[in-house]
Parts: C-alpha cells; structure tokens; sequence
C-alpha cells in the first residue's frame, strides 16, 4: 500500500525535473541561433591563383555628404555591371580577381563593406555590386587617407590570396588630416610590392586644413606609387561613374609595360585625366 503514494509523489517531481530540462534545452537554443545567424559567413572560396586582388578604399569623410556618398557606392555598383569590366576580368590569365570594399575616415575609422570576393564573370560581379548596394555607412570624420592605406595593406597581407599583383584603389576628395603622413603608408605599401592608384574627385569645397593644394597634383605626389601606378581626376562627383568605370578597366589590365597601351586606349575622353607620378626630372601631364 505504500508503493502507490511513492509513485505518486515521485512521478510528479520526475515529471518537473524533466520539463525543465526540456525548458533549459530550448532557451540554449533560442539563445544560440541568432548567434549563429549574426555570424559572418565563410568568404568566397578563392582559386590557388588571381590575377589581381584589389582593394577599394573609399572616402566616407565629412567632407563628403550622403548624396556624394551614394553617388561614390552607386559609381562602384554601375561599374561592376558594366560589360567592359567584366570583360577585363575576364581577358587575364586566369580570368579572375578577387576584390573587397573598404570605407575609411579618420585614422581608427575604417569598415569593410564587402569582404573578400571572387570575380570571374558577369554573375559574380552583379553579386558584388549587390553587396555594395545593400551596404550603410558608417563613418563622418576627419580625413585619414594614410589609416585608410595601412589598412588596406593589413587585408592583403592577411588574405592568403596567391595574386600576380596586388593594388588599392584609394578615390577621395581631400587631403589627409589626420594619423601619419600619407606618402610614409605609400611607400610602406610599395615596399610590400603593391601598387596605390587614385581616383581624385575635384569639388568646391575648402579643405579647411593649412592651404588649398590642388588635389590631383597632392594625389599624384603623396598618394599614388608603385609598378604601372596611375591618377584620375574626376572633375566633380557627376562624373565620378565614368571616371570609375575607365579606373577600373585599367586597373585590371594592369597598367605597368606591356599594358600601357591599354591603358592609354580605356582612359579616352571624356571629365576624367589620366596623370602618372611625376619623374624625377620634373614634369607632369596626362597619360
């Protein structure tokens, strides 16, 4: 008579121990999945060789209000829908690049809107400009240009990427006004063999930091450096699409000899120049 009542008080506290455990069970796993969702996902698997890996280094300064910016981020989205770029991809060696998106302000202000990816054809590279698209930003400070360099060199050196050059495109509308000076991350990143171009968008903003330095000529002289390294000036942001559209087409060419015809060829007409370092004997001029 005695084993009924102690099956009737022990299947009860049975019975609570185990739905809590089935409650604790489902809290970890609510917990865990938008963990799990947040997670950044694994890069594009990236082929044992690329014929460029490229860094995009974009200007989110103050300087630069939102309707600039989103004509910056739309500049890159048309771009890499365009035929000729993918068909510049496409024409190297190994029919490859694989390219990421950085935005920079000051010298501690630098995001990556779009990591690592591969582009090998027109579907590829829509999915990138997709990413780019979607992206928000993040930055309204000062200007670090050299911040912006150092830390694109930082993602090449840790990529593992096996490319036959490696490059970041840095596009601005200022000079730098904060961190270290530019022309010493220049020349670090051409020490470690990769090549700084610069697209230069002229605008009527003062700078409001020491006196006016007419930009293409501070880009020239401070920003760009390295095998085939090459300046546009866009001459306002209405025609910042097509200056990087032609910026592109040369990049992934590769603008060191034979290339420079090529070069020569995308650069073209139009409200962007092409301007090389200037040599040591002095002189300066349009490609």
């Amino acid at each position: 008579m005695i084993l009924p009542c102690v099956v009737s008080v022990t299947l009860p506290r049975a019975l609570a121990r185990l739905a809590a455990l089935l409650l604790l069970t489902a809290q970890l796993l609510l917990a865990a999945g938008p963990a799990s969702a947040q997670t950044k996902p694994p890069p594009a698997k990236i082929p044992a060789g690329v014929d460029l890996a490229l860094v995009l280094a974009v200007d989110a300064s103050r300087s630069i209000d939102d309707w600039e910016y989103n004509l910056q981020r739309e500049g890159y989205v048309t771009a890499f829908n365009d035929p000729q770029v993918v068909k510049a991809i496409r024409s190297g060696p190994y029919g490859a690049i694989a390219v990421s998106y950085v935005e920079w302000s000051s010298d501690d202000q630098q995001a990556v809107l779009a990591d690592w990816t591969l582009i090998r054809d027109a579907d590829s590279a829509a999915a990138f400009a997709a990413k780019l698209k979607a992206s928000e930003r993040h930055f309204m400070a000062r200007t670090s240009i050299s911040g912006g360099v150092d830390f694109s060199v930082a993602m090449l050196g840790e990529s593992g990427l096996h490319a036959t050059r490696r490059a970041i495109d840095v596009s601005g509308d200022g000079v730098n006004n904060r961190g270290r000076p530019v022309h010493e991350a220049r020349d670090d990143a051409v020490k470690a063999h990769i090549t700084i171009n610069g697209l230069a968008i002229i605008n009527d903003r003062p700078q409001g930091w020491g006196p006016p330095i007419p930009l293409d000529e501070y880009y020239r002289d401070h920003v760009i450096g390295g095998p085939g390294a090459f300046l546009i000036v866009a001459k306002d942001f209405q025609s910042f699409g097509e200056a990087i559209r032609r910026k592109l087409v040369m990049e992934i060419a590769g603008c060191a000899p034979p290339y420079a015809g090529i070069c020569a060829k995308a650069a073209g007409k139009g409200e962007a120049q092409v301007l090389r370092p200037e040599p040591a004997g002095g002189g300066k001029g349009p490609s």
